[in-house]
């Protein structure tokens, strides 16, 4: 690595946490207090929030999702779908965690909410309820914003609330790809298919953020909890996820910071931004750094993604809601 790009590289390293997922009690821990872009475990949020909407009866699964105006407004969008389109509320979870769709996040808040304000107000109120003090949204699908921020710790509470209360919509977290009208969409989770015992649940990516994952294994009756937050490749992230998750397992972690709720997290450090190491010329020179660290999965080194699990494919059928009301209306015919 050049000296120039040690100039201006951090030197902290970026947040781990591991997590016994029954007596929640830490077993290894890097940077899990400080501030980072979520990108896309965000949507763990929003999960949680439309689960809890079900749950009180606001909502059912059969409650229609459609695109709306606002939705088909964010960014980096691989649905296909365009204003108009509907489909379940059912479907629209698993578009949410699977295919990580930034545009039915938003109709999904939309569908639960009066606007998607209003659902983000959900998002932060339960973030306090669980007492997650590192951690602010400012919408409901994770993309760059500088108030949308959260630490290891606040996300691997998240997890676990998620999973712990709502065991019966774990199916959200299992499907491996979506096909949206016939299209598909692979979710970027490849220990689902690749490291048994996978059960979620969310990754992210921006250039800011890095590769996220907020994962979730079980194994002979333990299971475990790992936050990876900065990850520069796919591949450094679900080698290093499955590393921690093995390693958990096998009992050769261990710590003394004790049950995850008592880390506090330090709000006197704003999130890194990720973006000059990731996303310019000075990328390369950092993922050789990186790939130096972490060799895993490369050729000639040991990798821990070595299972072969059948995919799990959810089919997803959208019509044309035909009551929405932003829907553009045709242009007549010229005269």
């Amino acid at each position: 690595m050049t000296a120039s790009l040690l100039a201006w590289m951090p030197a902290n390293a970026t947040p781990v946490l591991v997590v016994d997922a029954d007596s929640r009690q830490v077993l290894h821990q890097e940077d899990a207090d400080v501030q980072w872009y979520p990108a896309s475990t965000a949507k763990l949020m929003t999960a949680l929030v439309v689960f809890e909407a079900l749950q009180s009866g606001e909502v059912s699964l059969t409650t229609p999702v459609t695109m709306s105006r606002n939705a088909m407004k964010q960014a980096f969008l691989e649905s296909g779908l365009t204003v108009g389109r509907a489909m379940t509320l059912e479907d629209a979870l698993y578009a949410l965690i699977t295919a990580s769709a930034n545009d039915v996040a938003v109709a999904l808040a939309e569908a639960v909410s009066a606007d998607e304000a209003s659902f983000v107000r959900r998002m932060n109120d339960t973030a306090a309820r669980l007492g997650l003090t590192g951690t602010h949204f400012s919408n409901p699908n994770g993309l760059f914003d500088r108030n949308t921020y959260s630490t290891a710790r606040d996300l691997a509470i998240l997890g676990l609330e998620v999973d712990r209360t709502f065991p019966e919509y774990r199916r959200f977290f299992l499907a491996s790809a979506v096909t949206i009208d016939g299209k598909e969409i692979k979710s970027n989770n490849l220990l689902l298919t690749r490291f048994s015992g996978t059960i979620g649940m969310k990754t992210g990516f921006l250039c800011a953020s890095g590769r996220n994952f907020v994962g979730l294994a079980t194994r002979n009756g333990k299971r475990v909890m790992v936050v990876i937050l900065g990850a520069t490749t796919e591949r450094e992230r679900n080698e290093r996820s499955a590393q921690y998750l093995t390693q958990a397992f096998e009992g050769r972690l261990s710590s003394a910071a004790g049950p995850v709720d008592k880390l506090r997290n330090r709000t006197d450090v704003a999130p890194q931004d990720m973006r000059i190491r990731l996303c310019t010329d000075k990328s390369a020179a950092y993922e050789a750094s990186r790939d130096a660290l972490y060799p895993m999965g490369l050729p000639g080194h040991e990798t821990y993604l070595r299972d072969q699990i059948p995919a799990q494919v959810h089919a997803i059928t959208t019509w044309a809601d035909d009551k929405a009301t932003d829907v553009p209306l045709p242009k007549p015919r010229p005269s």
